[in-house]
């Protein structure tokens, strides 16, 4: 009677299961904490970043544990490892928002392409050229292309004019990092944004927008109050008083008069 074998299934999977790694250790910007540290002894931080030396990691456990802190290890490269009792999860957070910030800052800049062509119209030119100038205002790299057909190729000149009148209204805000060339059956030039030109640009607007501002409001306070003009009564109230002018002369020539005859007859009778 043959022996029957049986397949056993434990050894190769134990050794399968050994190569797979805690979940922890999978992610490479996890750190060991507390009990998944691995090291016989640390090279020990304080919470308040003082050294405490080489520690076992049973005895540096329980001083974390004794702040109600973690251990952390910061440096696993370091002979021994180097670990830090801190709050972990605070800790995390602050990574994370640090990375946030800079993810903020950090710019993505593309190379974006506008192509021209050398009889171009008016009209297209002033689009695409708008359009190169935004792309420019949004921190991005400009590739001018030119396309050549034809009996074009024999007047490279054309593609030369184009190129400068993009430079002319770009302005400053731009500057050349690759000089037109030709690319086969194209020329092409490459332009990126000038931060300090841009920089100065946008002080130069705000500068001029207050001196706008303070001239119109020194002019609005410099304006004289208009005269009031005379009223109606008053205007009539001198014409009666012009009228009442001769009125009064007679007044007083008639008494004038009256005066004199009574002294006409006073003297009479005296006499």
């Amino acid at each position: 009677m043959s022996a029957i074998t049986f397949q056993t299934w434990g050894g190769p999977f134990a050794q399968e299961s050994s190569l797979i790694a805690p979940r922890n250790e999978q992610r490479g910007d996890q750190h060991r904490i507390n009990d998944r540290i691995r090291s016989r002894e640390v090279r020990l931080i304080g919470p308040t970043g003082d050294q405490l030396g080489i520690k076992a990691v049973p005895e540096a456990l329980r001083m974390a544990r004794g702040f109600d802190l973690d251990l952390v290890e910061v440096a696993p490269g370091a002979n021994p490892p180097v670990c830090r009792i801190m709050d972990y999860g605070k800790f995390k957070y602050e990574e994370g928002q640090k990375a946030k910030e800079a993810r903020k800052k950090s710019t993505n800049v593309t190379v974006k392409e506008v192509k021209y062509r050398p009889k171009i119209g008016k009209g297209d030119f002033d689009t695409k050229t708008r359009n190169v100038i935004k792309f420019i205002d949004e921190g991005h790299k400009v590739k001018i292309t030119l396309q050549f057909r034809g009996r074009e190729m024999a007047h490279p000149e054309l593609g030369s004019k184009i190129l400068d009148e993009v430079l002319e209204s770009v302005g400053p805000a731009a500057k050349v990092d690759t000089q037109a060339r030709f690319e086969g059956r194209s020329m092409t030039m490459v332009l990126s944004p000038d931060k300090q030109a841009q920089e100065a640009m946008k002080k130069a607007a705000v500068e001029a927008a207050k001196e706008a501002e303070a001239a119109t409001a020194a002019a609005e306070t410099d304006v004289p109050t208009e005269t009031e003009a005379p009223t109606e009564p008053m205007a009539t109230a001198s014409v009666e008083d012009a009228a009442e002018v001769p009125e009064v002369a007679e007044v007083k020539a008639a008494e004038v008069a009256e005066a004199a005859d009574t002294a006409t007859a006073e003297s009479e009778t005296t006499e």
